[in-house]
């Protein structure tokens, strides 16, 4: 294509060069902007490239000049700054949800907001193998469709299933696919999970989304509305432990005071905590009853005591016995 003729586009050239091979460390100089148009078959003389730099920063980028042992330009602002990436890749590589194959995918369209350069230093932070992750592909489909069906009002079906000690996935109910009111999704113990209505059990239940296959969005409208609006989604997370459901009961708990910081980690800096003696505190928190919760709680050892209601306290004492016996 003649010279002249990519004139038309010189501009947004310019534009991608600022953006893929420029930032504060790596400036560029009225040569080397010349140099890297006319290795795209552009053009260009000083003069005119001066008044294309203005036209880009009137446009809105901010590019910016910098003078010193060499003077040149660099595009100062993006839509995210370098720390901002970085956190950004950390929670992609921590989500188990996501598998390995699409967290190299997100990573990769990541680097591609800053320049290459910076994108070397996020690449230096991809660590995916080994990390323990989903196998579903499927999920992110899964969580789209689950949006588009609270958003439409409508139920949803789908099959759900377990592994089996062979690595394979077995359904659950024979194969037989649930049918349930979707009403919001919820992070929680690095896994996302789906609040629904069960119009069968007529209760609110919770499901591993990366557990779901063959989701189908119906047309019908979803029921127990106003089950949900009863719902504190907020302080579930902290009344649920491993997202295991059972009885909510309030509990008492004798805690050494060297675990404060855990119990405002896991219960929020709003729960009442009151001083006892020997260096320890108590607190009275709705927890629902589970064999998860009191693993959490034996984590601790002599620093955390069960003190009531008694039948919890009772069925914590079996939890310990049964699992010491297991061990003999």
């Amino acid at each position: 294509m003649p010279r002249k003729e990519r004139q038309k586009i010189k501009l947004l050239a310019l534009l991608e060069i600022f953006w893929k091979q420029t930032d504060e460390a790596h400036p560029m100089s009225i040569p080397e902007l010349i140099a890297a148009l006319s290795a795209r078959g552009i053009s260009a003389e000083r003069k005119s490239l001066y008044s294309d730099l203005f036209e880009l920063q009137e446009f809105g980028f901010d590019i910016e000049q910098v003078r010193g042992k060499k003077v040149g330009y660099y595009l100062a602002s993006r839509s995210f700054e370098l720390a901002e990436l970085k956190l950004l890749v950390d929670a992609v590589l921590s989500s188990k949800f996501i598998t390995e194959k699409k967290s190299r995918s997100l990573i990769s369209r990541l680097e591609s907001l800053v320049s290459t350069h910076e994108a070397t230093s996020l690449s230096r932070q991809v660590y995916v193998s080994g990390r323990v992750k989903t196998m579903n592909e499927s999920i992110f489909y899964t969580v789209d469709e689950i949006h588009r069906a609270i958003t439409e009002d409508a139920k949803i079906s789908f099959h759900y299933f377990n592994w089996n000690e062979k690595k394979e996935q077995v359904l659950r109910r024979g194969g037989a696919r649930y049918v349930v009111s979707p009403f919001a999704l919820l992070w929680e113990d690095e896994n996302y999970y789906l609040i629904a209505f069960d119009d069968e059990k007529q209760k609110l239940l919770h499901f591993r989304v990366d557990k779901m296959l063959h989701l189908k969005m119906l047309s019908e409208s979803r029921a127990g509305k106003a089950e949900f609006e009863k719902l504190d989604t907020a302080s579930l997370t902290r009344r649920v432990f491993g997202m295991f459901g059972g009885e909510e009961k309030n509990v008492t708990l004798r805690i050494s005071s060297s675990l404060v910081g855990v119990v405002i980690d896991r219960f929020g800096r709003d729960v009442p905590i009151l001083k006892d003696a020997d260096g320890f505190f108590s607190i009275v928190i709705p927890v629902y009853v589970s064999p998860q919760f009191f693993g959490w709680l034996a984590s601790f050892g002599k620093d955390a005591v069960l003190c009531s209601p008694p039948e919890v306290k009772q069925a914590y004492t079996d939890y310990l016995a049964e699992t010491l016996n297991a061990q003999k």
